[in-house]
């Protein structure tokens, strides 16, 4: 079923592939959503501002904004829905609706996410499906806040730089004076910044930036547990273990396909 459409509640990140049809749709949803092109093109309009996107660029569509959209001939598009709350995205890269050009190494990404999608059939295990969807989400949200083509331009804290700063750091404790510091704020007006920008307290947001980025560690099986959680800054196994549950329902041995517990 496409989120899109379904107006159920969506609790946890969703990609998709979808094609739109040459009749022109409108849609409103409760979650955030990016549109990256893959093949063909498609025409999106947000608050009367119209763009057509393909291979080279995407759409970033804010919670609540009022779409419409039809497809171009032959199209093809890769879809990520982001319910608020799930993955460690800075809310103010969602301030806005607007199209914008993805760069060369975004582009093989969404290509090889799109390919790993068209392998999940219908019948796969509701297990692989969701962990598919995490690891995927996780990857793509990395790879769009990096690219200086889909950040906005700065007004108060650049929350690119910043995100960067924290994935560089994962393994370390967070001490905030150093991370102000760095960002050339006080503590008072850095944590103040911080929340306007990202949503929520730097201590959240790494935490929320540790777990998804274990999502995408324990999809190689060569990582060991111990190591996964030393590698996103916990202390120990268990530590992890007890953090990775609350957030995602299920131990991370658990969300390991069977075999590489």
């Amino acid at each position: 079923m496409n989120p899109a459409h379904s107006h159920e509640p969506l609790l946890s990140p969703a990609v998709s592939l979808r094609r739109y049809g040459a009749v022109e749709a409108t849609d409103v949803h409760g979650f955030h959503q990016i549109v990256l092109g893959l093949d063909g093109s498609m025409e999106m309009a947000v608050d009367g501002v119209g763009q057509r996107i393909d291979c080279r660029s995407a759409w970033l569509v804010p919670a609540g904004a009022r779409h419409d959209y039809a497809g171009v001939g032959e199209n093809r598009q890769l879809v990520l829905d982001l319910p608020a709350a799930s993955l460690a995205v800075p809310e103010r890269l969602f301030e806005r609706a607007r199209a914008v050009p993805i760069d060369a190494s975004l582009t093989v990404l969404v290509r090889n996410v799109a390919a790993s999608a068209a392998g999940h059939a219908p019948t796969s295990a509701a297990l692989d499906v969701h962990r598919f969807h995490w690891d995927a989400a996780a990857r793509l949200c990395a790879a769009i806040v990096a690219d200086p083509n889909t950040t906005l331009p700065a007004a108060g804290l650049d929350f690119a730089r910043i995100d960067r700063w924290l994935r560089a750091h994962l393994s370390e404790p967070l001490r905030i004076a150093d991370l102000a510091a760095h960002c050339g704020f006080g503590m008072r007006r850095f944590h103040q910044l911080f929340i306007e920008a990202f949503g929520e307290t730097p201590h959240r947001y790494l935490q929320r930036l540790r777990l998804d980025t274990a999502v995408t560690l324990l999809n190689d099986p060569r990582n060991a547990l111990t190591d996964v959680a030393l590698q996103v800054g916990f202390g120990d196994q268990s530590a992890f273990t007890h953090a990775f549950t609350r957030r995602f329902g299920r131990a991370p041995g658990q969300w390991r396909t069977p075999g590489r517990h």
